[in-house]
């Protein structure tokens, strides 16, 4: 892997929840650190992100993770959250989220939904040469940095997103930021003038039918 594939599997990895065996992974998650990433600095901002959240006892670490990512909608970890709220538009999202990543080779588990960030995040480290894949590395950008700006001063996981909204992804532009934003108030309204779909770039279309998409191989 090169190190923005590192970043991606690494930072997958420590926003899963912090099951039973998650202290059981520190040596493999820093072996892993000190032999797929070159940059000294780069490396010890990472591995001090990680050991961070290492030394919290698992009870408070779980609780932690809830309050910060389950119960709080601006860094929730659901990528069509942060970009359709509640609005019905999201499960035509949620299938078109779904047939990129079947295509792409990747099973759904664990019950999760198709827009799970840390799962797209392994996705995209692994199959970036997937066209539509690709495509998704904007819209978790995106994400990324609405998640990074509202996560708490003190919060543990905030490193991980400071560090990869400076080497992994290219900072969103405001434009970028505003069609987020624009799209979470529309579909948020109760009647909406016309249906609002989501193709597999994360860009609203209009038309009345649902579209056709050639799947890549």
């Amino acid at each position: 892997m090169d190190t923005k594939s590192m970043m991606l599997a690494v930072t997958s990895r420590m926003l899963g929840y912090p099951d039973d065996q998650f202290l059981e992974t520190r040596p493999e998650m820093l072996e892993a650190i000190r032999s797929g990433i070159d940059d000294p600095v780069l490396r010890g901002r990472v591995e001090q992100a990680l050991e961070s959240l290492y030394a919290i006892p698992l009870k408070e670490l779980r609780e932690l993770y809830v309050w910060t990512f389950d119960w709080k909608d601006k860094t929730g970890l659901y990528l069509t959250a942060h970009e359709l709220g509640d609005s019905r538009e999201r499960g035509a999202a949620l299938i078109l989220l779904q047939q990129i990543v079947q295509d792409a080779g990747f099973s759904l588990t664990n019950g999760e939904l198709s827009d799970y960030i840390p799962m797209l995040f392994e996705l995209l480290a692994l199959r970036s040469d997937h066209i539509h894949v690709r495509a998704l590395e904007l819209r978790l950008a995106v994400a990324s940095k609405r998640i990074r700006d509202n996560l708490a001063e003190d919060s543990p996981y905030r490193e991980l997103f400071r560090i990869l909204m400076s080497e992994v992804f290219k900072e969103p532009s405001e434009e970028d930021v505003r069609r987020l934003e624009s799209k979470r108030e529309v579909a948020d309204l109760d009647e909406l003038p016309y249906p609002i779909l989501f193709g597999m770039d994360g860009t609203a279309r209009s038309d009345t039918g649902l579209p056709v998409y050639k799947m890549c191989n």
